[in-house]
């Protein structure tokens, strides 16, 4: 299955090469759209550069270990909210302890059985970027659904562009987030898209005019200096 801009982002942190390549062909097999790291600083940086939907993160990495690594990432503002799933060959409790206690939304043990892994990212994703994984998202009287490509306010169908339709997707699945307009380009564009900063602007005016054509208030709050926000008050 082929990767589209709508698929989940994973990023694989990995120094074993043989690893990282049964994990990056599984992950693109299933639709997922993949990101590579093989030490902890290379980590960081592309998890606060890309903003992936989850990040499978192996324990034992060279110079900053995952669980540094992953106690970096909950501290910063961009990515404290990601999804990890520690991978690691330590088994005892206390280490599955430290991990959680550290910030892993998911603990692994190596050898695992990739299925299995599978299974827990997509669950995770559910509970964290519904729209990537195919569910519905609703907010006050807005509903989308990604696999149909239906969104409604109230009663009456919303007419968006696919554009428009990512944004409102990225929007409804974190309300209350403010996502800044370089964020929003990554995440709704794509980094191999040459685009600049007043595109965010237009598409999201845009948005905002289809959500209040049937005269229901602006749900898109402005954050001066930030970005932009579905007000959650």
């Amino acid at each position: 299955m082929k990767a589209t801009i709508d698929s989940p982002t994973v990023l694989i942190v990995e120094d074993e090469p043989s690893q990282i390549e049964v994990l990056d062909y599984n992950l693109a097999a299933e639709g997922y759209a993949v990101i590579k790291a093989m030490d902890g600083d290379e980590a960081i940086l592309l998890a606060e550069e890309q903003l992936p939907d989850l990040i499978l993160l192996d324990w034992m990495l060279p110079s900053v270990s995952g669980i540094e690594v992953c106690r970096r990432l909950r501290k910063m503002p961009a990515t404290k909210a990601i999804p990890i799933i520690m991978l690691t060959a330590r088994s005892e409790e206390g280490d599955r302890v430290r991990g959680l206690d550290t910030g892993a939304d998911d603990y692994v043990v190596k050898p695992y059985a990739v299925k299995e892994l599978l299974a827990r990212i997509n669950a995770l994703l559910r509970r964290t970027s519904p729209g990537k994984v195919g569910q519905i998202l609703q907010y006050r009287d807005i509903r989308l659904d990604p696999e149909n490509h239906k969104a409604t306010r109230g009663d009456k169908a919303l007419k968006l562009g696919p554009t428009e339709f990512r944004l409102l997707t990225t929007f409804l699945e974190k309300p209350g987030r403010v996502w800044s307009r370089e964020q929003l380009l990554d995440r709704v564009w794509g980094r191999d898209i040459e685009v600049d900063f007043r595109t965010v602007d237009v598409h999201v005016g845009r948005l905002r005019k289809n959500l209040t054509a049937g005269g229901g208030d602006d749900p898109i709050r402005t954050v001066r200096g930030m970005g932009y926000a579905l007000d959650d008050a």
